[in-house]
């Protein structure tokens, strides 16, 4: 076979979803609240406190962009960019020091909490049927947080970047052709801390190529290191799109 009848046997395996797909997933919604937001800076001489409960929160919207690129049937390989930001909004009803700062009590301010993530996965799906799939992986994530506490006279922030080893894992379930029941999700827990972000929601098959989907979000987890204290659980109402290219 000559060099030119490769090439093209190349493109058209590469080009078949039988061994290639490139799905889109980009989801959007509403941040409409956090159960819990506590943090300590610097761990240790800092004041503890709670943004969910002390502070207000403005409803944000927040958005994620994931591309999959699948081969094999199988094995799906994943990059996630995933940024949140939430303000808060308020006083506090106790003297609280803040990385260095102290910041009196009943004085107004504001909160700015960042948790951007990065994330890359490598998926490999243990059933791959008409009606059900289901796989595990792995994910390495990048944290870019910040916490920012600012007032008429003071603003002061910590910023954190880190890595996070995560384990994958994804479930869905086609009761009919159009409908798909869909669970999947990072998480791991260790002794510095823990990081879980889950969607559970249905999906609408429109044609081969778009899917509609709603559900779900909850992002919970937290570090607690020399430098920082600090836990969440954030949930979103989630709806979004579905390419397949």
């Amino acid at each position: 076979m000559g060099s030119r009848n490769i090439i093209i046997v190349f493109l058209l395996l590469c080009s078949s979803p039988l061994f290639a797909q490139f799905k889109l997933d980009v989801e959007s919604g509403v941040v409409f609240g956090t159960n819990y937001n506590k943090v300590r800076i610097p761990n240790v001489g800092g004041t503890e406190v709670n943004l969910a409960e002390d502070l207000s929160i403005d409803p944000k919207i927040f958005y994620r962009i994931r591309g999959t690129y699948t081969f094999g049937k199988r094995h799906n390989i994943s990059a996630l960019y995933a940024p949140l930001s939430v303000k808060y909004n308020g006083a506090f009803g106790k003297d609280v020091s803040f990385n260095g700062l102290t910041y009196q009590s009943g004085q107004p301010l504001q909160v700015f909490y960042k948790f951007n993530s990065y994330r890359l996965t490598y998926r490999y799906d243990i059933v791959a049927k008409t009606r059900w799939r289901v796989g595990l992986g792995l994910t390495a994530k990048i944290r870019d947080a910040d916490v920012r506490f600012k007032n008429e006279s003071q603003d002061t922030h910590f910023d954190n970047i880190g890595f996070v080893p995560l384990v994958n894992f994804y479930a869905s379930y086609k009761p009919s052709y159009r409908w798909s029941v869909i669970l999947e999700g990072d998480a791991l827990a260790a002794k510095q801390g823990r990081a879980e972000d889950v969607f559970a929601g249905l999906a609408y098959q429109i044609n081969p190529k778009f899917s509609v989907k709603a559900g779900y979000r909850v992002v919970e987890g937290g570090a607690d290191t020399d430098e920082v204290y600090n836990f969440n659980w954030i949930n979103y109402a989630s709806v979004g799109v579905l390419l397949t290219l």
